[in-house]
């Protein structure tokens, strides 16, 4: 039987990087894009002071990044179930070097914006296909990718927002160090991804028809998927806050006029997602959803009284709490929501999941900039964390109940099957 030998080098690379490998590649990829986000936030003040716009102008910059995204994730957040995984990837990470490109060659508003769509196209394109590749490489024995996708935003944003802000208070030109290297860097990773990663989603019909702009969710996943909605928008929403308007609360309100203390504030809420993520490993998806929305009711009361006290320390310490529970509810809520979805059907249910994060991190961050000028930053501040406080409770609530009636259900054969005495 005569044999193609172009067609055996393609189902079998001989120079792929091996599966553990490739797993804690992707993860590297996506920490990477997600640090490339989070750049531009302790930038915001330096590019309001040079080109001269307000906080109006700088919601808009934030919030024209979050509708790109959400317009790519809607269009293009399950093509790789359906034409692999890689040519998607390679084809996000060019698009996010021509975003760092714009923003290094940024000279006005209208620079920032272009390259704010860019990257925000770029980052919905990648957002779903690499978490959907974690799951796809994940051993089965230790299912890391839910860990990962849960903790890849804190460390990411945290890592991207504090260098930045590290090396504007530091380096002459921080714009050409930051976008040069990242610029440089994805540029490699591109045709990185083609070489050395492995495919591992199998092909499967309907590319064209997944261009439709939506939200997939499979009917087996709805219930934890509503489940999760209230904790996933309260978390991702004081995200937002923090994002945009977070230095400017800590120079404004505080009067801490310092770029490192802002990225550091950022720092200390997104960093401390991963230990949120990490502490809830092996614990029920729904609990881990519960105690972490808990402990963020707990972190944003302590951020309401801090500006209510002019506590800068508390501030901090609220955000490492805020962080925290961030981390473990959003781990709770990825694994509830993607428990038992099949390959082909990944990469659609993250979009989805990433849909409703980042419209809860633009809206109201929109909201709260818009109303700044009017009440001030503190008080919208203090009004943004009641509003996240009462979603956290609805989701502490729906989960809670769900349990019960479980049990319930559960015990009622149980107790019907029991033996009636004479």
């Amino acid at each position: 039987m005569s044999r193609q030998p172009g067609a055996l080098r393609s189902v079998v690379p001989t120079r792929r990087l091996t599966r553990p490998a490739a797993f804690w590649s992707v993860a590297v990829l996506l920490v990477l894009m997600l640090a490339a986000s989070g750049v531009p936030s302790p930038l915001y003040r330096v590019y309001a002071e040079e080109f001269g716009f307000g906080p109006g102008v700088l919601t808009t910059i934030f919030a024209i990044y979050a509708f790109a995204l959400l317009g790519s994730l809607l269009v293009v957040g399950g093509l790789s179930d359906h034409v692999g995984r890689r040519p998607v990837i390679a084809s996000g990470l060019a698009l996010e070097a021509v975003a760092m490109a714009l923003f290094w060659a940024a000279d006005g508003v209208g620079w920032l914006l272009v390259a704010r769509v860019v990257q925000g196209l770029a980052t919905g394109v990648l957002t779903s296909a690499l978490g959907a590749w974690l799951l796809d490489l994940q051993r089965r024995d230790k299912p890391l990718g839910p860990f990962i996708n849960s903790a890849a935003p804190g460390i990411g944003l945290s890592v991207g927002a504090f260098g930045a802000g590290l090396l504007v208070q530091l380096v002459p030109s921080p714009t050409d160090w930051v976008f040069g290297v990242l610029t440089v860097v994805f540029v490699l990773a591109a045709p990185g991804v083609l070489l050395l990663l492995p495919e591992t989603s199998p092909r499967v019909p309907g590319a064209r028809s997944s261009l439709r702009p939506r939200v997939e969710v499979a009917r087996p996943q709805r219930p934890a998927f509503l489940l999760a909605l209230p904790v996933v928008v309260a978390a991702w929403a004081l995200g937002g806050l923090y994002a945009s308007l977070g230095p400017s609360l800590v120079a404004d309100v505080f009067g801490v006029d310092n770029h490192i203390a802002g990225g550091l504030l950022i720092l200390a809420l997104n960093g401390t997602g991963v230990f949120g993520s990490l502490a809830v490993r092996t614990v029920a998806p729904q609990k881990a959803l519960v105690g972490g929305a808990l402990t963020f009711v707990v972190g944003v009361v302590g951020t309401v009284t801090a500006v209510l006290t002019g506590s800068l320390v508390l501030l901090f310490v609220a955000a490492v709490v805020t962080g925290f529970a961030f981390g473990a509810a959003f781990f709770g809520a990825i694994a509830m929501v993607t428990d038992g979805v099949a390959p082909g059907h990944r990469a659609g249910l993250l979009a989805a999941v990433f849909v409703v994060g980042y419209l809860a991190f633009s809206l109201p961050a929109i909201a709260a900039g818009l109303a700044v000028p009017a009440i001030g930053l503190a008080r919208a501040t203090e009004i943004y964390g009641g509003v996240v406080i009462v979603l956290a409770l609805v989701a502490v609530a729906s989960v809670t109940l769900r349990a019960r009636r479980s049990r319930r259900s559960a015990a009622a054969p149980a107790a019907d099957s029991e033996p009636i005495a004479a």
